[in-house]
Protein backbone atom coordinates (compact mmCIF):
# COMPACT_ATOMS: atom_id res chain seq x y z
CA UNK A 1 0.00 0.00 0.00
CA UNK A 2 1.44 3.70 -0.30
CA UNK A 3 2.27 5.84 1.91
CA UNK A 4 0.74 8.85 1.38
CA UNK A 5 -2.08 10.21 3.24
CA UNK A 6 -3.70 13.77 4.04
CA UNK A 7 -3.51 15.10 7.90
CA UNK A 8 -5.21 18.08 9.77
CA UNK A 9 -2.59 19.84 12.06
CA UNK A 10 -4.25 19.82 15.26
CA UNK A 11 -0.96 21.19 17.25
CA UNK A 12 2.12 20.83 18.97
CA UNK A 13 3.30 19.79 22.33
CA UNK A 14 6.17 17.24 23.46
CA UNK A 15 6.91 13.96 24.30
CA UNK A 16 9.29 12.17 26.58
CA UNK A 17 11.80 9.10 25.61
CA UNK A 18 13.20 6.47 27.47
CA UNK A 19 16.19 8.92 28.70
CA UNK A 20 13.44 11.53 29.48
CA UNK A 21 14.56 14.19 27.14
CA UNK A 22 11.64 15.65 25.58
CA UNK A 23 10.86 15.57 22.32
CA UNK A 24 9.04 18.44 20.22
CA UNK A 25 6.09 17.27 17.81
CA UNK A 26 3.58 17.93 15.95
CA UNK A 27 0.39 16.13 16.14
CA UNK A 28 -1.29 15.59 13.17
CA UNK A 29 -4.96 14.00 12.63
CA UNK A 30 -5.41 11.64 9.87
CA UNK A 31 -8.92 10.82 9.23
CA UNK A 32 -9.52 7.63 6.73
CA UNK A 33 -8.22 8.75 2.98
CA UNK A 34 -10.31 7.35 0.22
CA UNK A 35 -8.22 6.41 -2.97
CA UNK A 36 -10.43 8.79 -5.76
CA UNK A 37 -8.26 7.74 -8.93
CA UNK A 38 -5.69 5.39 -10.14
CA UNK A 39 -3.70 7.21 -12.89
CA UNK A 40 -1.78 5.43 -15.19
CA UNK A 41 0.84 5.90 -17.96
CA UNK A 42 -0.80 4.93 -20.83
CA UNK A 43 -3.50 6.82 -20.67
CA UNK A 44 -2.55 10.16 -18.34
CA UNK A 45 0.96 10.22 -19.25
CA UNK A 46 2.35 9.21 -15.75
CA UNK A 47 1.41 6.47 -12.62
CA UNK A 48 -0.11 8.46 -9.49
CA UNK A 49 -2.55 7.37 -7.06
CA UNK A 50 -5.04 10.52 -6.03
CA UNK A 51 -6.70 10.39 -2.79
CA UNK A 52 -9.48 12.47 -1.00
CA UNK A 53 -10.05 13.56 2.68
CA UNK A 54 -12.57 15.65 4.85
CA UNK A 55 -15.71 16.37 3.95
CA UNK A 56 -17.96 19.58 2.63
CA UNK A 57 -21.22 20.48 3.11
CA UNK A 58 -21.55 21.12 -0.89
CA UNK A 59 -19.67 19.78 -3.94
CA UNK A 60 -19.73 20.89 -7.35
CA UNK A 61 -21.87 18.80 -10.13
CA UNK A 62 -18.46 17.48 -12.34
CA UNK A 63 -16.84 17.08 -9.06
CA UNK A 64 -19.20 14.83 -7.71
CA UNK A 65 -19.21 12.68 -10.87
CA UNK A 66 -15.41 12.56 -10.63
CA UNK A 67 -15.82 11.11 -7.19
CA UNK A 68 -18.36 8.83 -7.79
CA UNK A 69 -15.78 5.87 -8.25
CA UNK A 70 -14.45 6.01 -4.63
CA UNK A 71 -18.13 6.04 -3.39
CA UNK A 72 -17.81 9.20 -2.14
CA UNK A 73 -19.26 12.90 -3.39
CA UNK A 74 -18.16 15.34 -0.47
CA UNK A 75 -14.61 15.19 -0.12
CA UNK A 76 -12.82 18.44 0.98
CA UNK A 77 -9.40 17.75 -0.24
CA UNK A 78 -8.08 16.20 -3.60
CA UNK A 79 -4.20 15.16 -4.03
CA UNK A 80 -2.11 12.66 -5.20
CA UNK A 81 1.20 11.57 -5.46
CA UNK A 82 4.08 9.99 -7.93
CA UNK A 83 3.62 6.19 -7.75
CA UNK A 84 6.06 3.34 -9.32
CA UNK A 85 3.48 0.78 -10.92
CA UNK A 86 5.99 -2.20 -11.21
CA UNK A 87 7.50 -1.82 -7.48
CA UNK A 88 4.32 -0.21 -5.34
CA UNK A 89 1.06 -2.16 -4.63
CA UNK A 90 -1.78 -0.11 -6.59
CA UNK A 91 -4.63 0.47 -4.21
CA UNK A 92 -8.08 0.60 -6.25
CA UNK A 93 -10.56 3.67 -6.13
CA UNK A 94 -12.76 3.35 -2.91
CA UNK A 95 -9.96 2.05 -0.87
CA UNK A 96 -9.21 3.37 2.65
CA UNK A 97 -5.98 4.91 3.79
CA UNK A 98 -4.75 5.45 7.88
CA UNK A 99 -2.45 6.66 9.32
CA UNK A 100 -1.26 2.67 9.84
CA UNK A 101 0.39 3.03 7.04
CA UNK A 102 3.24 5.10 8.82
CA UNK A 103 5.50 3.64 11.69
CA UNK A 104 7.76 5.20 14.31
CA UNK A 105 10.83 5.66 12.97
CA UNK A 106 9.66 6.72 9.29
CA UNK A 107 11.40 9.64 7.53
CA UNK A 108 8.33 11.62 5.72
CA UNK A 109 8.12 14.61 3.66
CA UNK A 110 5.41 17.20 4.70
CA UNK A 111 3.81 20.08 2.34
CA UNK A 112 1.15 22.83 4.07
CA UNK A 113 0.59 26.06 3.43
CA UNK A 114 2.48 28.62 5.91
CA UNK A 115 0.41 31.00 8.00
CA UNK A 116 -0.10 34.44 5.94
CA UNK A 117 1.15 37.02 7.65
CA UNK A 118 -0.53 40.09 5.18
CA UNK A 119 1.51 43.24 3.70
CA UNK A 120 5.17 43.07 5.64
CA UNK A 121 7.92 45.65 5.22
CA UNK A 122 11.81 44.59 4.60
CA UNK A 123 12.70 44.22 8.26
CA UNK A 124 10.58 41.63 9.18
CA UNK A 125 10.11 40.22 5.71
CA UNK A 126 14.00 39.79 4.78
CA UNK A 127 15.46 40.52 8.09
CA UNK A 128 16.59 44.10 7.00
CA UNK A 129 18.59 46.37 9.74
CA UNK A 130 16.75 49.41 10.88
CA UNK A 131 18.22 52.52 10.62
CA UNK A 132 19.17 55.38 12.87
CA UNK A 133 16.09 57.12 14.90
CA UNK A 134 18.39 60.32 15.91
CA UNK A 135 20.51 62.91 14.18
CA UNK A 136 17.83 64.04 11.49
CA UNK A 137 17.73 60.81 10.08
CA UNK A 138 13.80 60.18 8.75
CA UNK A 139 15.52 56.29 7.63
CA UNK A 140 13.99 54.22 9.98
CA UNK A 141 12.58 51.00 8.35
CA UNK A 142 12.66 51.65 4.84
CA UNK A 143 14.56 49.31 2.36
CA UNK A 144 17.28 52.38 1.10
CA UNK A 145 18.72 52.34 -2.32
CA UNK A 146 17.00 50.03 -4.31
CA UNK A 147 18.12 51.52 -7.93
CA UNK A 148 21.51 52.03 -9.63
CA UNK A 149 23.07 54.24 -12.00
CA UNK A 150 22.65 51.77 -14.45
CA UNK A 151 20.41 50.29 -16.09
CA UNK A 152 18.27 52.32 -14.47
CA UNK A 153 15.75 50.48 -13.49
CA UNK A 154 15.31 47.89 -10.43
CA UNK A 155 16.61 44.57 -10.96
CA UNK A 156 14.24 41.54 -10.51
CA UNK A 157 14.34 39.61 -7.33
CA UNK A 158 15.17 42.61 -5.28
CA UNK A 159 14.05 42.19 -1.82
CA UNK A 160 11.21 44.80 -1.41
CA UNK A 161 8.49 44.97 1.47
CA UNK A 162 5.37 42.84 -0.22
CA UNK A 163 2.82 40.10 0.71
CA UNK A 164 4.43 37.05 3.41
CA UNK A 165 3.60 33.94 3.74
CA UNK A 166 0.78 31.89 2.87
CA UNK A 167 3.41 29.75 0.41
CA UNK A 168 3.96 26.14 0.04
CA UNK A 169 6.47 25.14 2.38
CA UNK A 170 7.49 21.70 2.63
CA UNK A 171 9.84 20.31 5.23
CA UNK A 172 11.54 17.06 4.51
CA UNK A 173 13.27 14.00 6.25
CA UNK A 174 11.05 14.48 9.08
CA UNK A 175 10.95 11.42 11.73
CA UNK A 176 7.57 9.80 12.86
CA UNK A 177 7.91 9.56 16.57
CA UNK A 178 4.95 7.83 17.26
CA UNK A 179 1.22 6.72 15.74
CA UNK A 180 -1.51 6.12 17.68
CA UNK A 181 -4.38 4.44 15.73
CA UNK A 182 -6.53 4.51 18.16
CA UNK A 183 -6.90 8.65 18.34
CA UNK A 184 -5.92 8.54 14.57
CA UNK A 185 -3.14 10.47 15.10
CA UNK A 186 0.47 10.94 14.09
CA UNK A 187 3.35 12.32 16.41
CA UNK A 188 5.77 14.07 13.53
CA UNK A 189 9.20 15.58 15.15
CA UNK A 190 9.56 18.98 15.71
CA UNK A 191 7.46 22.24 13.80
CA UNK A 192 5.43 22.13 10.32
CA UNK A 193 4.08 24.83 8.25
CA UNK A 194 0.98 26.24 8.40
CA UNK A 195 -2.06 27.16 11.19
CA UNK A 196 -4.20 24.30 13.40
CA UNK A 197 -6.55 22.99 11.57
CA UNK A 198 -4.85 23.35 8.11
CA UNK A 199 -4.14 20.66 5.39
CA UNK A 200 -1.04 19.01 5.85
CA UNK A 201 0.64 16.21 2.71
CA UNK A 202 2.63 13.46 4.41
CA UNK A 203 4.89 10.98 2.38
CA UNK A 204 7.14 8.61 3.36
CA UNK A 205 10.90 9.09 2.24
CA UNK A 206 12.10 5.72 0.42
CA UNK A 207 15.38 4.66 1.88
Amino acid sequence: MISFVLGQKVGMTRIFDEDGRDIPVTVVLVRPNVVTQIKTVEKDGYAAVQIGAGSKKSQTKPMRGHLAAAGRDNLAFIRETIIDAETEDVPTPGDALSCSVFTAGDKVKVTGTSKGKGFSGVIKRHGFSRGPETHGSDHHRAPGSIGSMFPQHVMKGRKLPGHMGNVQVTVKNAEVVAVDADTETVLIKGALPGPRGSMLEIRKVSA
